[in-house]
């Protein structure tokens, strides 16, 4: 018999996901960890990327995530995020639009320019994009 974790991923506007998963990866702030039933507690910042629910072995979702928080109980993982999309929702070409208004604010050095949100929301952008990327070469 499987054994599985109770999953739940909500963002500021909604629950994305609840369920059981037989694995969980997350990007947490030192580097992604792999998560399984009966895991050590743990609380983490996540920073943005890819969250991975592993259901079966032919059944994974995928999720970006703007970052957040990671915490983790032995039989229940709980990811709670500003912003929570599943990768086959992900509008592709906002998300590249997001990235070029992003590198052209960067590059304009006479504008004034809050430096550190333009980075956020250039990584923000990439991890979207390559969020999708990795979905759509998995053939989900």
């Amino acid at each position: 018999m499987t054994m599985t974790v109770h999953v739940d991923i909500v963002s500021a506007e909604k629950e994305i996901f609840s369920g059981l998963a037989e694995m969980v990866f997350a990007p947490a702030e030192m580097g992604e960890v792999g998560i399984s039933p009966r895991h050590a507690p743990l609380i983490s910042r996540l920073k943005p990327g890819e969250v991975r629910v592993k259901v079966s072995d032919s059944e994974v979702y995928p999720f970006y995530i703007s970052g957040g928080l990671l915490e983790i109980q032995p039989h229940l993982v709980t990811i709670l995020a500003d912003t929570a999309i599943r990768a086959k929702d992900i509008d592709e070409a906002a998300a590249i639009a997001a990235k070029a208004r992003a590198e052209e604010a960067l590059a304009d050095k006479s504008e004034k320019l809050d430096y550190a949100t333009a980075q956020v929301q250039l990584q923000e952008a990439i991890m979207q994009l390559k969020t999708l990327d990795r979905f759509r070469k998995r053939g989900a």
